[in-house]
């Protein structure tokens, strides 16, 4: 922290340091340890806390971690610790609509079930009534949820539904099957979501029974992170969940360890699809095992983009369009896995032959020095990120505590940090071998060579006196209302136009994040030219006239920053984020890469590639299909219009067809600033990046002056679709209306709170309530409202995922609570909870700086402020009910929808769905 700085913000009493907190904790709670600011206490009921004080942003997060996942149930079981997470969302004696009493308090919620462990997360606007109520919600659930049979009757089709979108994912459905081929005995080769005998005829005494055997306060730990009062927070929780007592009998342990494997086994999975995939897994240690560092170390090496040997050898020598890598950090010994996604026409056998040699003859050709220093940048950066961001940060930990103890985390960056090239080089002779692969073919040998998986030592013995780092500093407490954000923001013009937005504030970290566009073209210019502006912006980081791919991918890893380009027909997009320090040789890389792409050819036919593959694979895709048809409906334009909405077919004509010179020359006649906005926010000094910008993009003039493409509303008659998705255990449903008004119509924010209620409220909506909720008949249901700035033409739409034989169902419901919210209006209650909830995440959106970032650019392009925003939230706050029923009827009641609907409706008409 620079001293001028620090003394400016210290006498305004906005920065914050620290330290491991010196609090008394109230009676029955404990200190054991602080690491890097998070201090951990432990309650006399065996419930761990964790806080984790943050004023730089202003909310708070909470997330309660359970040590129960796939790995603890039993045979018949499968499913059971998924289930139970979505059963804690229903009720309890004092909790009746938990989604809907989150809804009204603008909770984000959410949770997640894994192999280990399953964790509930939230985070908030901070508001001490807000945590204090949800303190107590997860003491309630803890124990209390009834857990019952209708509940799970209901919930049972939802989560089955859940099963089968994840069949039709032909990536997830591979790394299953390898997973369950390579484990005999072990749960880690179940999925987590459980087989569907198990889902479907589970008694609920089991259930209940699981739930009260691993929902315990001895086998929790509770994490607050955020904008906090420390003191305060300890003593609610020790309220909320001082009652209730540790259990008489201790947690059960697992103890099924899996076999050494003997020998290769391979498994062909055959299903209806255009694109071949390739895995390969291996047996490999606990996340605790000291071997877990340099092997994860090895699978950055191998599996990275662009550096990686995978990416550089198949990929680049087309025998594979994407390659990738990961490993589980586990409590228990588990695997790790490599994948490629072969071309349609490609070589697959000499694929997998090539993928083989390169994992299982390292010996041949070392890992380098070089490869390991780039890996550990790699490393660093995503460690250094997590930790700038407490919300990041809390969620990671979930898998820590999972392994044993959260201060796993940083052990585990130490030991990265202390991997040499021989740990390297040794882990990968000893777990990257024929006889511990799972793809499996049995081959006689004399002479076994197997890998023997050793146990890591317990947490405990490992982190016995460790303190940890010092602790990252805080930003300030910087108040995120519209007043004061337009307060603090500069705003500022580059000689040539381009306009900026920079709003300076000290962050943790000293994080920055930027956002930029700038715009060329008219729509005579551009016609016929899309798909060459498309395809230079993702050119841009493959290559500069200073720089190889892999360099640029090093450079921005030894800045710690990440950069992404987007490119269309009449702009391009840059955002990114950085550390303070790098900031300006972050600026000068973008520049470079703007103004001097190299266009390499390999590296375009690598991408033209990938751009097929990944057309190929949604051809068969129930989401895909359903929204393709759906654009293309409702699209006016002619073949070569930049807005035109191409088939699948012409898509991959048009790829194929298009030549390196056309991007090219789309650069060369476009590209420029000038018409265009730059906005940062975080810790930066406004007059030096402003000098900086100048600088670098002053000189960079467009070559065609930009002219906007109006696209105001157009009447579309209504259709309805059914479109075929053979082999598709899930179908998707679409439907959508416009309507001419813009988001300045006097409406608009009536409109905004309707469609709120009707399905814009996540799990907490009419449509949820009657479709997920009720019937059961959808994991994923919801509708969308939105209105141009610029254009008035605004877009009703809704949607559901469910199996095919229930998708006239979804319709018909869809149908039936539209037209009684129409009928009857919205409630009170309703309303309140609605206008509530969107004032509170509105505000929990303007604490985020990568979407406040957006916001500033935004307004500068379309001449607003925050003051917009702060009229929006007063527009909501004058509504009545009456006023939003009478606009929801006025503008929703007249509308026809175009519906759209991809599934396997062949196979339900011949009888032959599941029933």
């Amino acid at each position: 922290m620079r001293t001028p700085r620090f003394l400016a913000a210290l006498l305004l009493g906005l920065l914050v340091a620290a330290p491991a907190l010196a609090l008394a904790p109230p009676e029955g709670m404990k200190q054991v340890t602080s690491v890097e600011g998070i201090t951990e206490y432990r309650m006399e009921n065996g419930l761990r806390v964790l806080l984790f004080p943050d004023p730089s942003k202003p909310t708070v997060t909470v997330n309660i971690t359970y040590e129960v996942g796939s790995r603890h149930e039993n045979y018949g079981e499968t499913g059971m610790a998924h289930l139970l997470e979505h059963l804690l969302f229903k009720d309890t004696p004092t909790h009746k609509d938990i989604p809907g009493e989150m809804k009204k308090r603008g909770i984000r919620f959410n949770a997640t079930t894994w192999l280990d462990r399953t964790n509930y997360f939230s985070s908030f606007a901070a508001d001490e009534e807000i945590l204090d109520w949800l303190l107590r919600l997860e003491a309630d659930r803890m124990v209390n949820s009834l857990v019952r049979r209708e509940d799970l009757d209901s919930e049972m089709t939802v989560v089955r539904n859940e099963m089968e979108a994840g069949e039709n994912n032909p990536v997830g459905m591979l790394i299953s099957r390898i997973s369950s081929v390579g484990h005999l005995w072990h749960n880690y080769g179940n999925s987590t979501i459980g087989a569907r005998a198990d889902i479907e005829n589970m008694p609920i005494e089991r259930l209940q029974d699981f739930y009260r055997r691993y929902y315990r306060p001895d086998n929790a730990t509770l994490l607050v992170a955020g904008r906090i009062d420390p003191q305060r927070t300890l003593a609610e929780i020790a309220k909320a969940f001082g009652a209730i007592g540790k259990p008489a009998t201790p947690v059960p342990a697992t103890y099924t360890r899996e076999p050494t494997q003997d020998g290769e086994r391979e498994v062909n999975v055959r299903r209806v699809g255009e694109t071949r995939y390739l895995g390969v897994g291996y047996h490999g240690p606990s996340g605790r095992h000291e071997d877990f560092a340099p092997l994860s170390l090895l699978i950055d090496i191998l599996g990275d983009t662009p550096t990686g040997r995978l990416h550089k050898t198949l990929v680049e020598g087309k025998l594979a369009t994407f390659v990738g890598a990961f490993d589980l950090a586990l409590a228990e010994p588990g695997y790790l896995m490599f994948l490629a996604e072969a071309p349609k026409d490609g070589d697959f056998d000499a694929l997998e032959s090539g993928m083989l040699a390169l994992l299982e003859d390292i010996a041949a050709t070392p890992i380098t020095q070089a490869e390991l220093d780039d890996a550990k940048r790699r490393f660093e950066k995503g460690v250094e990120q997590t930790i700038n961001d407490a919300n990041r940060l809390a969620m990671s930990l979930s898998e820590s505590i999972a392994q044993g103890d959260w201060r796993l985390f940083f052990l585990a960056r130490d030991r990265i940090e202390a991997v040499t090239l021989d740990d390297v080089n040794r882990v990968a002779a000893y777990y990257l071998k024929r006889s511990n692969r799972t793809l499996g073919r049995f081959i006689p040998t004399a002479e076994p060579d197997r890998t023997e998986i050793s146990e890591a030592k317990p947490a405990s013995e490992l982190l016995e006196g460790y303190t940890g780092r010092a602790a990252v500093a805080a930003g300030e407490a910087f108040e995120a209302t519209p007043a004061n954000i337009d307060a603090r923001t500069q705003l500022a013009e580059l000689s040539n136009g381009t306009e900026l937005s920079l709003l300076s504030k000290e962050t943790r970290g000293d994080t920055v994040v930027f956002s930029m566009i700038f715009r060329f073209g008219s729509e005579a210019d551009v016609t016929g030219r899309a798909l060459a502006g498309s395809m230079v912006g993702s050119m841009l980081t493959r290559g500069s006239a200073k720089r190889s791919r892999e360099d640029i991918s090093r450079r921005l890893d030894e800045l710690k920053a990440s950069v992404g380009f987007s490119g269309s027909a009449q702009s391009v997009s840059v955002s990114g984020n950085t550390l303070r320090q790098h900031l300006p040789e972050v600026l000068d890389l973008v520049a470079e890469l703007l103004r001097e792409p190299a266009f390499p050819e390999a590296e375009f036919e690598q991408l033209r590639t990938q751009l097929i593959t990944g057309v190929e694979s949604q051809m068969t895709e129930p989401q895909a299909i359903a929204a393709n048809a759906l654009g293309r409906h409702f699209s006016p334009w002619p073949k070569g219009h930049p807005f035109y909405a191409e088939t699948f077919a012409e898509q991959i004509a048009a790829l194929r067809e298009v030549k390196l010179d056309e991007l090219r020359r789309f650069h060369a006649e476009f590209y420029g600033s000038g018409d265009g906005e730059i906005a940062l926010v975080g810790d930066f000094d406004a007059a030096e990046t402003g000098a900086r910008l100048e600088q670098l993009f002053a000189d960079f003039t467009r070559g065609r002056p930009f002219v906007r493409i109006a696209n105001p509303y157009r009447e579309v008659e209504a259709a309805r679709e059914k479109l075929e998705a053979p082999d598709k255990a899930n179908a998707m449903w679409i439907v959508r209306a416009d309507l001419p008004i813009s988001d300045i119509h006097a409406d608009y924010p009536a409109l905004v709170v309707a469609n709120y209620v009707l399905g814009g409220g996540s799990l907490k909506s009419r449509l949820a309530d009657r479709i997920r909720q009720r019937d059961g008949l959808s994991y994923g249901v919801g509708s969308q409202f939105s209105a141009g700035a610029l254009d008035e033409r605004a877009t009703l739409a809704a949607y559901a995922i469910a199996a095919p034989e229930n998708i006239d169902k979804v319709d018909a419901a869809f149908d039936e609570e539209l037209a009684l919210l129409l009928e009857k209006g919205i409630t009170e209650a309703e309303f309140r909870d609605a206008v509530d909830g969107l004032l509170k995440a509105r505000r929990t959106s303007r604490g985020e700086d990568n979407a406040l970032v957006g916001m500033l650019r935004g307004q500068r392009y379309l001449d607003r402020n925050m003051a917009f925003e702060a009229a929006f939230d007063s527009a909501l706050q004058s509504l009545d009910v009456e006023a939003v029923n009478d606009a929801a009827r006025r503008h929703f009641g007249p509308l026809k929808f175009s519906r759209f609907m991809a599934g396997d409706f062949a196979k339900v008409a011949a009888g032959k769905g599941e029933e």
